[in-house]
């Protein structure tokens, strides 16, 4: 399929190309190992190849497709070594994040968390793991957006946005893991709202990120995290 105009027609294939592909395998209709075939992609979205393999070069850039050996490109799946850092470190900024942020948490910012909350209890019944994610991101963002150290809130936001890059949902792998996640979701939102000493705060909020991390490492066969 020819493009039209002076390059512009091009690049809005490819940004097209790019943004469906993106959520194919963010939806987890791409599945870790989907092998990414320039023509039947480029037949399917109705593009020449060369869109398709400029979206495609993007998302390996982004980290969501590898290329492999004999075998062309491939959904990315998780690095079990990057996600294990990465929780590990959300444990401990995140923590004292939403520790600092707690007498910040104004009323209607505590009602919306436990509307999300209500929100993901209710995914549970139906359990769909990438929209209990989208909650769960929401969730956090509300509980350590009012930190008001900007350096350690500039950490958490690269941390968040690692776990983007793996478009992971550890709920997908181990989606037992929801149900203590919204028990531990009230109990934190318990302790802010009550005005619990921030020590308090922040172990509950590290001991959640922990223990999602663990319930990712035991389906995986690994030890806990020391963390």
């Amino acid at each position: 399929m020819s493009s039209t105009g002076t390059g512009t027609g091009t690049r809005s294939k490819s940004e097209q190309a790019y943004e469906q592909l993106k959520t194919r395998i963010l939806g987890g209709e791409m599945s870790p190992g989907y092998r990414l075939v320039l023509s039947s992609i480029a037949n399917d979205l109705g593009f020449s190849v060369v869109p398709v393999r400029e979206a495609i070069r993007r998302l390996e850039a982004e980290g969501l497709v590898h290329f492999e050996r004999n075998v062309g490109a491939t959904v990315a799946g998780i690095d079990p070594d990057l996600y294990l850092h990465t929780m590990q470190t959300l444990s401990i900024i995140e923590g004292a994040a939403t520790a600092l942020a707690a007498p910040s948490i104004s009323t209607e910012d505590l009602a919306q968390a436990r509307d999300l909350n209500n929100q993901m209890h209710e995914v549970l019944a139906n359990f769909d793991p990438i929209r209990f994610t989208q909650l769960n991101t929401e969730f956090h963002a509300l509980l350590y957006g009012p930190c008001p150290n900007p350096h350690i809130l500039d950490l958490v936001h690269r941390g968040w946005a690692r776990l983007g890059r793996m478009r992971t949902s550890t709920f997908r792998y181990v989606p037992g893991r929801a149900h203590a996640s919204v028990e531990e979701h009230e109990n934190l939102l318990n302790l802010i709202e009550s005005g619990a000493p921030a020590s308090d705060v922040e172990h509950a909020a590290r001991a959640h990120r922990t223990n999602t991390l663990n319930a990712f490492l035991a389906q995986n066969g690994q030890p806990p995290s020391p963390i």
